[in-house]
């Protein structure tokens, strides 16, 4: 009877052993975007890639295209551990703290080589930023360049006076402010739906997110102006990542380097294939006129010297680290 009980004793120890060696984890991840956007499956991969390096001791499920929480909720969802990661689009939170909204800034940086340039000077500041807010960055992709999306042909600025102009940024909506637009307040996953009901005839966004949406079947015309390149942030909550045991936070590190690399090229190639995308479904693909150009570099100036005065000596001190 003694030797049994040991032996189920022994049984039980092992089994403890075993639960504990391959004790799994598991996180939410919070996207706003579709499932086959560009940003999302790099994301996914990111997630299979940090459960194949762990061995399985961390599992991520992706909730995509704002189904757990919408775009405006993520930061703070993952800031109190409802969600342990989550993807922000930086220029959401520029209200919060002038900063976020770097990347925003119209042709502050208005190429990849830039927007890598400014990600660069802009990245320590944010952690910092992030880590007094119980979060960390693990890596940030950028959008493709951003151009005009209009109901009616463009030649000028004053072409938009009057016209509903989505906003989805501080920025965005004061850009609409300076054009004499309507600014309406749409997140991404009601774009299509907000073109088709007139709620919106305009906005500043890449040809990613005309595809996403098939505007095509809404809107006739994109002006290519290369304004900016804004880019989503994945954000994770510290005291998730600090209770991760050290080799599964150095996969969470690998994998979050994969993925930035990997990410900046499907953006690139998003460019191209998603204004591919919006040509075939009848879309006009056009370069901006020497007048719109022209007036929107006014108001991108405009929006630099209201920023930098928000911004105090911490966003001077930035933009100079990126025109060096």
């Amino acid at each position: 009877m003694k030797r049994r009980a040991f032996q189920l004793s022994m049984v039980a120890a092992a089994l403890a052993l075993s639960t504990s060696a391959f004790a799994q984890t598991q996180w939410d991840l919070a996207t706003a975007y579709p499932a086959t956007n560009f940003h999302t499956v790099n994301i996914s991969q990111f997630a299979a890639d940090v459960d194949k390096a762990s061995g399985g001791k961390l599992k991520m499920t992706v909730h995509a295209n704002a189904s757990l929480f919408k775009a405006p909720e993520i930061k703070r969802a993952v800031q109190g551990g409802q969600a342990q990661a989550g993807e922000i689009l930086l220029v959401n939170y520029q209200n919060e703290w002038q900063l976020f909204g770097a990347d925003g800034l119209p042709f502050l940086a208005d190429s990849y080589e830039a927007a890598a340039k400014l990600w660069k000077v802009q990245r320590p500041v944010l952690e910092k930023k992030l880590a007094e807010q119980g979060m960390m960055v693990l890596y940030a992709v950028p959008w493709p360049p951003q151009g005009v999306y209009s109901k009616k042909p463009l030649n000028s600025a004053a072409d938009l006076k009057g016209m509903k102009w989505r906003a989805y940024s501080p920025a965005t909506a004061r850009i609409a402010e300076l054009v004499g637009a309507q600014p309406v307040t749409v997140q991404a996953a009601e774009v299509s739906q907000a073109f088709a009901t007139g709620v919106t005839e305009s906005m500043m966004s890449s040809g990613s997110t005309g595809a996403d949406a098939k505007l095509y079947e809404h809107v006739k015309y994109w002006y290519d102006t290369q304004a900016w390149l804004p880019k989503n942030a994945l954000l994770v909550n510290k005291k998730a990542f600090d209770a991760l045991d050290k080799p599964t936070q150095d996969a969470v590190r690998k994998a979050a380097a994969d993925a930035e690399t990997r990410g900046w090229e499907a953006s690139k190639k998003a460019n191209g294939e998603s204004l591919d995308k919006l040509k075939a479904g009848g879309m006009q693909i056009l370069p901006a006129s020497a007048q719109l150009k022209a007036d929107m570099q006014k108001v991108g100036d405009t929006l630099l010297k209201e920023w930098l005065a928000k911004a105090g000596p911490e966003g001077q001190a930035m933009v100079d680290a990126f025109r060096k």
